[in-house]
């Protein structure tokens, strides 16, 4: 028995990485003859690209794998991911999966689900530690024709009190300049216009040079990584067609006067940094093993806004981490309210088996944990919308991703630079505002909820 003519249903939980990986083993299973279907449909394998961040997605992935059972019981359900890598043995003994393949391994789905199909039904879950060197495989650009996701590193040495991932991920990997360029090449070609940049751990992008654990802290103090990827930002800019260049989540302690200034001289890169901050309570942030202070973050943000007074600052924030007091909450929460970031992404602590936050004291009731995620979220409401009034009357280049209605009416959505999502009516007198994937200039007259709304004024 083999692949070809069998129907294939994907569903992927969690981050961007995992969204890139998911379309990845989508492509190679597609590549190897296999239809694919969406996941509502019944199938002949269900793959189910798992998630662990938090005991939600936790328990997220085991519903979706338990839920492909269901679908249809004769399936060959195939699990993937973080949560597979962690609860491997719990899942060697589960009758609802078949095919363990957790973070090592992706690339070559094909080939192991033709294997299991052969006959050879021992599942699969590589260690981590015999895992050396980035797996090349390539997501290809098979969603929209706009913007694309490009993983370009995988792993963490980080080790944050609270975080499992780099138990799950592995160490530092970098993917090859070559195979990337190669990759946004192909996208280009393919009518996208943006890529992003992004991978479990970017800012060490290219640090797996620097040897063991303790050299690569040292480099990392002393910003070394940002020379590689910068280096890698004006390689993907300079690809003919390519016009945005985005990043995805970095460490506060990437950010220097050098690499910012850098940055600003490269026309397509766009001004929205996702820099990680979690708490702002100095305390909290020793306590998770974060390797900065409040007052190194604020320094990052200032080095930002000297380059790109409009830049864009989200970020994201943990409420109720073990031995959160009231006190340091509030001190967090001034914080957070003078930086003005554009967005905040809240999340409640979840305590991780194996993490050094689990075994310590002070864990933080339920309810407390929910009250002070409410108040933070209040906050990002208020100051999202205070930082994308600055662009109202303003004309803006808009990169056009899809056609959607909103209230009733058919618009045009896109983000300009510092990702702030516009929508231009669409079946005006006139004719259409564009088309997607193309850029165009719009100005902002009000909003409307998390977008603004704007008209075409000049196609560029």
């Amino acid at each position: 028995m083999e692949i070809r003519g069998l129907s294939v249903a994907v569903h992927n939980l969690g981050c961007k990485v995992n969204a890139y990986e998911a379309e990845a083993m989508l492509r190679e299973l597609e590549n190897a003859g296999a239809r694919i279907v969406p996941w509502e449909e019944r199938a002949d394998i269900y793959l189910i690209n798992t998630c662990s961040v938090t005991n939600i997605a936790d328990k997220k992935s085991r519903q979706m794998l338990h839920r492909a059972r269901a679908k249809n019981p004769d399936a060959i359900v195939v699990g993937t991911g973080c949560y597979v890598q962690a609860r491997k043995e719990e899942l060697l003994s589960d009758g609802s999966v078949d095919l363990l393949i957790g973070n090592a391994g992706k690339g070559r789905i094909a080939e192991l689900l033709s294997d299991y199909l052969r006959g050879d039904r021992t599942p699969v879950c590589f260690d981590l530690r015999s895992v050396h060197g980035y797996e090349e495989f390539s997501a290809g650009g098979r969603t929209e024709r706009a913007r694309a996701f490009l993983k370009v590193q995988d792993g963490c040495g980080q080790f944050c009190s609270y975080c499992i991932i780099p138990y799950l991920r592995g160490e530092i990997r970098s993917r090859a300049l070559p195979d990337i360029l190669r990759e946004v090449r192909a996208l280009s070609e393919g009518g996208y216009r943006e890529i992003v940049l992004t991978g479990i751990h970017l800012s060490s992008y290219g640090m797996e040079s620097c040897g063991d654990r303790e050299r690569r802290e040292r480099a990392f103090n002393a910003a070394l990584p940002s020379e590689s990827l910068l280096s890698l930002i004006r390689e993907v800019a300079s690809v003919s067609g390519i016009e945005r260049v985005r990043l995805g989540s970095l460490e506060p302690r990437i950010i220097s006067r050098d690499f910012v200034r850098a940055l600003s001289g490269i026309p397509e890169f766009c001004p929205h940094f996702h820099l990680s901050l979690q708490s702002g309570s100095d305390r909290t942030l020793r306590a998770m093993n974060r390797h900065y202070d409040s007052a190194a973050f604020r320094e990052s943000a200032k080095i930002i806004r000297e380059s790109f007074p409009d830049a864009a600052l989200t970020t994201d924030v943990i409420v109720g981490f073990p031995g959160e007091t009231e006190e340091d909450f509030s001190e967090s929460l001034r914080f957070i309210s003078e930086i003005g970031f554009y967005e905040l992404h809240v999340f409640k602590y979840s305590r991780r088996r194996g993490t050094a936050a689990e075994r310590m004291k002070g864990q933080v009731p339920e309810k407390v944990k929910a009250e002070r995620s409410a108040r933070l979220i209040a906050l990002d409401r208020e100051r999202s919308a205070e930082f994308r009034r600055r662009f109202l009357g303003r004309r803006e280049s808009v990169l056009l991703e899809e056609r959607i209605e909103w209230e009733g009416r058919g618009y045009l959505a896109g983000f300009n630079r510092e990702y702030v999502r516009f929508l231009i009516p669409c079946g005006e007198a006139e004719g259409e505002p564009g088309k997607v994937g193309e850029i165009i200039s719009a100005l902002g007259e009000k909003l409307c909820g998390r977008y603004v709304l704007a008209k075409a004024v000049q196609m560029r």
